[in-house]
């Protein structure tokens, strides 16, 4: 090779420094995905689904009362953080609204204190901004859990397509530039290969291959046996939107052994019977399956009175019913162990917090994965109600764990979690 003239050595210097900008610019594009869906996290909307829609609505009053207004109920907007993030400071503060709103429920509400500032204030700006959704058609309900999480997902996996087509052009372009140059100065340089024809570019897909596979892999052998968002069709439509939202019927009338036993039992035809013998006709609002299609209410109460043996203006002979073969929707692996009357009678847990807003759905569904991550991130932050033998309250099958009630007393603790009393040990939920 010969001595180049500064000429065209500053022609090279400066094709050089496009080239990284070029390459700058593209980093930044992929940096500026990454930011992105840094800001999708602060999504109001996801962010409320995710953390607070199983306990509140917006309108109306539900494990937690309603959410429209909060700011004016509050008029404090440091206060309201407080709260969200840390409930028991908020209320050792002496906050009226505060310890008002303490005795909503005498479990108070879970503390969030994971959620930074920005979430809460994004949290805090959708619950703010939420208007009523004008139903057309069937009637569903406006907070669709996870929905936008999944619609956000496709989203950006398509934005991240396209910048990646976007950053091999440029580096295509680049290269053709780089030829261009070479060319004008008389440097001779071999033609550029497409990308798809390098090794460098063949061996990153390669690898970029196997890692997005073995992500994907892992994913779907850890969901294995888990069914979140099972809905399967019943022999008969049975709404508990109607029944536990609409009339109010409480969960125990139908599943008692969720209060007394482990299983949270399946009602007989006899407890269906003992409305339906009067209720044989519905005249309720307009019911809608899953897919649109409207559901005939009387039909569905005709189909019981087939299982039941039961023939309207007749006497009832409940030895001719036959149990009505429904299809089980939640199921846990044979390994674990978990007892309905702990949850609902000692731990005194809302049905709401492991089935979703149950009042407010059609066809039930699976609400929550039921993974062991789940139950045990809801053991480290539910907390025990201990027995005030003063004040009459609280649950006395705690009293074993006296010592924490003491702690509690004497401010060494400001509250104890399930995970303090063994509800993380391996042995409390498998054989």
């Amino acid at each position: 090779m010969g001595i180049f003239p500064i000429k065209n050595i500053s022609q090279i210097v400066m094709l050089r420094l496009r080239r990284r900008q070029l390459l700058l610019l593209t980093c930044l594009a992929l940096m500026g995905m990454v930011s992105v869906n840094r800001l999708a996290a602060q999504d109001g909307k996801v962010l409320f689904n995710a953390h607070c829609a199983s306990c509140h609505k917006m309108d109306k009053d539900l494990t937690g009362p309603a959410l429209q207004g909060v700011h004016d109920r509050w008029g404090d907007d440091k206060m309201l953080h407080m709260w969200v993030k840390n409930w028991p400071q908020a209320v050792a503060t002496g906050n009226a609204y505060a310890v008002k709103i303490k005795e909503w429920a005498p479990s108070g509400m879970t503390v969030f204190s994971a959620l930074s500032d920005a979430e809460v204030d994004a949290i805090l700006k959708y619950i703010k901004d939420w208007v009523p959704a004008v139903a057309k058609g069937p009637v569903v309900d406006v907070e669709t859990e996870g929905a936008d999480a999944k619609d956000n997902s496709l989203l950006f996996g398509i934005l991240t397509l396209v910048m990646a087509i976007v950053a091999l052009l440029l580096l295509g372009v680049n290269s053709s530039l780089r030829k261009l140059a070479d060319d004008k100065d008389g440097i001779r340089s071999p033609e550029p290969l497409p990308f798809w024809k390098q090794k460098k570019y063949l061996a990153l897909a390669s690898v970029l291959f196997f890692i997005l596979s073995g992500v994907y892999l892992s994913k779907g052998a850890v969901e294995l046996g888990r069914s979140k968002d099972y809905q399967p069709v019943q022999p008969i439509y049975y709404s508990h939107k109607v029944h536990a939202g609409v009339n109010q019927i409480n969960c125990l009338y139908c599943h008692g052994g969720a209060q007394e036993g482990k299983h949270s039992n399946l009602p007989s035809v006899n407890v269906c019977m003992n409305c339906h013998l009067a209720i044989n006709e519905y005249k309720g609002a307009p019911l809608y399956a899953e897919d649109g299609t409207e559901i005939d209410g009387t039909n569905e109460i005709k189909k019981l009175y087939e299982y039941a043996g039961f023939t309207p203006g007749k006497a009832w002979d409940p030895a001719k019913a036959k149990p009505i073969e429904w299809v089980r929707i939640h199921n846990l692996p044979d390994h674990v162990y978990f007892n309905h009357a702990q949850h609902v009678k000692a731990g005194k847990v809302q049905c709401q917090t492991c089935h979703g807003e149950i009042q407010n759905m059609g066809e039930v569904y699976q609400y929550s994965d039921l993974s062991m991550g789940w139950c045990i991130n809801c053991h480290r932050e539910t907390k025990v109600q201990f027995y005030d033998s003063a004040k009459g309250e609280g649950n006395k099958f705690y009293s074993i764990y006296e010592k924490f009630h003491d702690d509690l007393k004497t401010g060494k603790m400001d509250s104890v979690t399930v995970e303090s009393i063994g509800g993380t040990e391996c042995q409390k939920c498998h054989y």
